[in-house]
C-alpha cells in the first residue's frame, strides 16, 4: 500500500478494500462526496501484489473529471500526467510507456473489450461515481462481469459511488464485499431558500441567492443548473451587482477546455469566483476554494421516444441522492455551506434516486456494441436494470435499416465497420457510406461538428448546418463570429475520425451536406409542405420563423427536438434535392399504385406514387378506383373520422348493446366478440369492408347495412345463443312482450307495475346469470320502483306504493294482494 498524505476520510477504509481485492475478485465501495476516493483508491492499489506489473483502469463519466483526477493523482506522486498516471478521452490521450493508472471516458472502455476481451495487462477495472448510472457505465460492467466469468478469472472489479443504492450493485457482482466509508472531510451546513412567489423565474430566484450567499459567507460558490440557457441568463442577472473582486465562471461539458480550467483552477489571492455549472460539476471533480454551493434543484435529462425515434430534453427535479451530492461539493475542502432553492418541507418528496440512462436513452450505440460482442439477447449479460423492450426494439429495427445487422440481430460486415469508429451508429454510417460515394472528408467534419452539440452555432438564429460547415472550410483559425477553440476542437475531431475510418483528402466545400446528413438520418428525410415539414417517419416539424430554409422543398434534419407536443421543433437540417433521395435510398423507395383516403374530399383517390416512408415523391391521379382495394382506403377513412360517421340507427345500437353484455358477463372465451369502439376500428377491414361494395365517399355511408355487417360478428350458433341468453324481449304475465334495454350495466325491463301482478321470480338473462333490472311504471308510464328481487318488493315496497298510489290512479287495480291479482295492462272496467 502506498498511502499518500494528506490524510483523507477515506483512509480508514483502504485496508479493508485492500483484504477484499486480495481474498476475491469483486468489490463495493461506498463514499461520501469529498472522502476522496477518486484520486486515492488508484493509487493505494497499485502496489497490490495481486496487481503486480498490471495496469489499473478508472472510468470517469466525464472528460473533466477525468482530467481533473489524472492531474490530481500524478500531482499526488510528484509527477506529470503521462508518467505513472494518464488519462485516455475523447480528441486528447496523455499515457506513456511507464503508465500504471489510465482514467478514462466510458466510450474509451467499451472500445477496449471489443478490441481485447481479455483486457491483456489490465489487472484492476475501477468504475468511479457509478451512482450516475450512465448507459455506457452500464455496458462497460456488464461487459467486463461476462470477460471476467468468462476468460479472465484474475481481473479485480471495484465499483465505487457516493450516492447509490450500493446492495443490488454487490449482489449483481456475485455478492461481493460492500465495504462503506462513513467519514466526510467537513461538515457542510444545509439552508432552504425556497422561492417568494411560485411564478418567480429560476434564473431571478437563484441570482438572489447567490448574492445572499456571498454577502454572509467567505469563500467561493458553485452553483448548479440545468443548463447552458440558465447560466447565461444567471449569469447577466449578476453582472454589475457582485462585490468587488468576484469572477463569474461558467462551467459546462460543451465549453472550450481552457474556459474549464479556468473554472477549476483556484481563485487569485485576494478573489473570490462563482462557478455556473451543470450537473458536469456534479462528479468526482474538485473546484478549489469552493465552499458555498446553491442549488436550483433541476436538471436537464434526454427522453429518447421509440415510437418517433427521437429524443427530447427534459427538466427534472434533482433525486434526494444527486442534492446530496452536491451539497458535498461545499465540504470537499473545508467547512461549508449548501443552500437549496426549494422547500426543506418538499426535499423529501424528491425521488430518491435519479433513473438510470438506460431506461431511457436511444439504445442504437448499445445494441450494435452487443451485436459486435455477440449478444444478440441483451439478456444473456448482467445488468441492473435491462434495457427497455421498445426502446431496444426500435435501436435494431433501425442498425438493420443501416445495414449494420441482418434481420436475425447479428452484425454484418457493415456494422463491423461502423462499430470501431467513435461516433453514433448514424454518424458512423454516414462516414462509411459517404466515403463509398466520394464525399469522406465532408462526412468525418459533418460527423466532428454533430457529435459537438453545436457548438458553433455562436448566437445564429439559422438552422442550416452549411454555414458552421462554411466556418470549417475556411482557412484561418478564428473565423468572424465562431469560437476558435470550438473550430480547433471540432477540426482535430474530424481530422481523429478520419484516422480511424482510413479517409484521406480534405473536404472542399458543402454541397453534399443534405445528401449525408440524409444517409445519418434516413427517417428525418423531410418535406416541407406549406408552413410544415413532414419527416419520413410520419411526425410533423417545424422550423422557426423566417429560417432561411423555409423556402426548401425538400430537407435532411439532423437535430431536432420532439418535445412533448405533436409537432417537432427542428434546429440543424441542410437543404436536400429529390435526385440525391434517390442516390441514397434507390432500393428503399417504393413505386406503386395507392389507394387512399383523402380527408379533404371525404372520399377515396388513388394516386400513382413514388413514396420514401411517409413522403410522396411523385404523385398523378388514377381516374379509376381498383375495387379490390377501395373497402381498405374506406376503412381508413372511417378510423380518421371515428364511429360515429356510420348509420348507427336504434336497432344497430341495441344490437351492439346487448352483444356488449354478454362479452362483459360471459367473457371473451365464450366467443363473444369485443365491440367497444376501439375494437371495431382495430378490425373494419373483417367485419365491415364485405359491406362495402360501391362505397367510395362519406355521402355513401348511408348505404351500408350496418345490422348485417354486425350480425357477420357472430356464426349461426353463437346468433342463435345470442337471442336466447341476450333476448330482445321478456314476456310479462299479461302475455305482453316488452324491450329490453341493456345500454347500461345491466339490462333493464320497463314496465307497468300492473303487468307483473303474479310473478313471483325476478326475470334472468344470460343463462340466468344475471337479474332484469325492472323499472315499474304507473299508469302515467313514470317509474313507481326499480328492483332486481320482485319478491321483495312485493313484500316490502308494494304496500307503501299501493297506499300512495290508489288515491292517484282510482280507476286502476291495487290489490292488497298482488302476487294472487290477475295481471292486467288496463284500468279497472267501470262499475267493477
Amino acid at each position: 500500500m502506498r498511502p499518500p498524505a494528506p490524510a483523507l476520510p477515506i483512509d480508514p477504509v483502504l485496508p479493508d478494500l485492500a483484504a477484499a481485492l486480495a481474498a476475491g475478485t469483486n468489490a463495493v465501495l461506498q463514499a461520501p462526496p469529498g472522502a476522496g476516493k477518486t484520486t486515492r483508491v488508484p493509487l493505494a492499489l497499485l502496489d497490490a501484489p495481486w496487481l503486480g506489473s498490471g495496469r489499473i483502469v478508472m472510468l470517469e463519466p466525464r472528460r473533466l473529471a477525468a482530467r481533473a483526477a489524472a492531474a490530481r493523482m500524478a500531482a499526488t506522486l510528484g509527477e506529470a500526467v503521462g508518467d505513472t498516471v494518464g488519462y485516455r478521452i475523447r480528441l486528447d490521450t496523455r499515457v506513456g510507456p511507464k503508465t500504471r493508472i489510465e482514467v478514462v471516458t466510458e466510450g474509451i472502455l467499451t472500445r477496449m473489450l471489443q478490441s481485447d476481451p481479455e483486457l491483456t495487462g489490465v489487472g484492476c477495472l475501477i468504475f468511479d461515481e457509478f451512482h450516475e448510472r450512465s448507459l455506457n457505465a452500464d455496458l462497460g460492467l456488464a461487459l467486463a462481469l461476462e470477460a471476467q466469468g468468462a476468460l479472465r478469472d484474475d481481473l479485480r472489479i471495484l465499483v465505487m459511488s457516493a450516492t447509490l443504492d450500493a446492495a443490488p450493485v454487490a449482489a449483481l457482482m456475485g455478492g461481493c464485499p460492500l465495504i462503506t466509508s462513513e467519514g466526510r472531510a467537513f461538515p457542510v451546513e444545509t439552508r432552504y431558500a425556497p422561492p417568494p412567489k411560485p411564478d418567480t423565474r429560476l434564473e431571478d430566484h437563484v441570482a438572489a441567492v447567490v448574492r445572499q450567499a456571498l454577502a454572509e459567507e467567505a469563500g467561493s460558490a458553485l452553483v448548479f443548473l440545468p443548463g447552458q440557457g440558465e447560466i447565461r441568463r444567471v449569469e447577466q442577472r449578476l453582472a454589475g451587482s457582485l462585490p468587488a473582486g468576484v469572477a463569474v465562471h461558467a462551467l459546462f461539458g460543451d465549453l472550450p477546455q481552457a474556459k474549464q480550467d479556468a473554472a477549476i483552477a483556484p481563485a487569485p489571492p485576494g478573489t473570490r469566483k462563482v462557478v455556473l455549472a451543470t450537473t458536469i460539476a456534479e462528479t468526482s471533480l474538485t473546484i478549489d476554494g469552493i465552499r458555498i454551493v446553491v442549488d436550483g434543484g433541476l436538471a436537464r435529462v434526454p427522453r429518447f421516444e421509440p415510437r418517433s425515434g427521437m429524443s427530447r430534453l427534459e427538466t427534472v427535479k434533482v433525486s434526494q441522492a444527486a442534492a446530496e451530492q452536491r451539497r458535498g461539493r461545499a465540504g470537499r475542502l473545508e467547512p461549508g455551506v449548501c443552500w437549496r432553492c426549494w422547500a426543506e418541507a418538499g426535499h423529501k418528496a424528491l425521488p430518491a434516486f435519479g433513473r438510470p440512462e438506460i431506461l431511457d436513452a436511444d439504445l442504437a450505440p448499445l445494441a450494435l456494441d452487443l451485436a459486435q460482442w455477440g449478444a444478440a439477447d441483451p439478456a444473456a449479460l448482467p445488468w441492473l436494470d435491462a434495457p427497455p423492450p421498445a426502446h431496444y426494439a426500435q435501436a435494431r429495427d433501425l442498425l438493420v435499416r443501416l445495414g449494420a445487422l441482418d434481420g436475425d440481430g447479428r452484425i454484418t460486415p457493415h456494422g463491423q465497420a461502423l462499430a470501431p469508429l467513435p461516433l453514433h451508429p448514424r454518424l458512423a454510417h454516414m462516414v462509411v457510406t459517404g466515403e463509398a460515394l466520394g464525399h469522406g472528408p465532408l462526412a468525418c467534419l459533418l460527423a466532428a461538428l454533430l457529435s459537438e452539440r453545436d457548438v458553433l452555432r455562436a448566437g445564429r438564429s439559422d438552422c442550416d448546418l452549411r454555414s458552421r460547415v462554411a466556418v470549417l472550410l475556411r482557412d484561418d483559425d478564428a473565423p468572424a463570429g465562431a469560437d476558435p477553440g470550438a473550430v480547433r476542437r471540432v477540426r482535430e475531431a474530424a481530422r481523429q475520425v478520419a484516422r480511424a475510418a482510413g479517409i484521406k483528402g480534405q473536404a472542399r466545400d458543402a454541397a453534399a451536406t443534405g445528401l449525408l446528413l440524409a444517409l445519418a438520418y434516413p427517417d428525418r428525410v423531410g418535406q416541407r409542405r406549406g408552413g410544415q415539414v413532414r419527416l419520413a417517419n410520419g411526425r410533423g416539424a417545424a422550423l422557426p420563423d423566417g429560417d432561411g430554409l423555409a423556402a426548401a422543398d425538400w430537407l435532411a434534419v439532423a437535430d431536432v427536438d420532439a418535445g412533448k407536443a405533436a409537432q417537432a421543433r427542428i434546429w440543424l437540417a441542410a437543404p436536400l434535392s429529390p435526385a440525391e433521395i434517390e442516390e441514397a435510398f434507390g432500393p428503399e423507395i417504393v413505386a406503386g399504385t395507392f389507394v387512399v383516403w383523402d380527408p379533404r374530399e371525404e372520399a377515396v383517390a388513388a394516386r400513382r406514387q413514388r413514396r420514401f416512408g411517409a413522403l410522396v415523391l411523385k404523385d398523378e391521379p388514377l381516374s379509376a378506383l381498383p375495387a379490390d382495394r377501395t373497402a381498405e382506403a374506406v376503412c381508413e377513412g372511417i378510423r380518421q373520422i371515428g364511429l360515429h360517421a356510420l348509420p348507427w340507427s336504434p336497432e344497430t345500437d341495441a344490437y351492439r348493446d346487448r352483444l356488449r353484455f354478454l362479452h362483459r358477463v360471459e367473457g371473451p372465451d365464450e366467443g363473444w366478440p369485443d365491440v367497444s369502439d376501439e375494437a371495431l376500428l382495430a378490425t373494419l377491414d373483417t367485419w365491415l369492408a364485405p359491406f362495402l361494395a360501391g362505397v367510395t365517399r362519406r355521402a355513401h355511408f348511408k348505404r351500408i347495412d350496418l345490422k348485417a355487417a354486425l350480425e357477420s360478428l357472430l356464426p349461426w350458433e353463437m346468433r342463435r345463443r345470442l337471442e336466447a341468453e341476450a333476448p330482445t324481449h321478456l314476456q310479462v304475465p299479461t302475455g305482453n312482450r316488452h324491450r329490453l334495454d341493456y345500454s347500461g350495466e345491466d339490462p333493464v325491463l320497463p314496465v307497468k307495475l300492473q303487468e307483473m301482478f303474479g310473478a313471483r321470480e325476478t326475470p334472468r338473462v344470460a343463462g340466468g346469470r344475471v337479474a332484469v333490472v325492472i323499472h315499474l311504471l304507473s299508469p302515467a308510464q313514470r317509474p313507481l320502483a326499480v328492483t332486481r328481487d320482485l319478491p321483495f318488493f312485493w313484500r316490502e315496497a308494494y304496500p307503501s306504493v299501493k297506499a300512495e298510489m290508489r288515491g292517484r290512479y282510482p280507476k286502476h287495480p291495487w290489490p292488497d294482494d298482488p302476487l294472487a291479482a290477475a295481471p292486467t295492462a288496463r284500468t279497472k272496467p267501470r262499475g267493477g
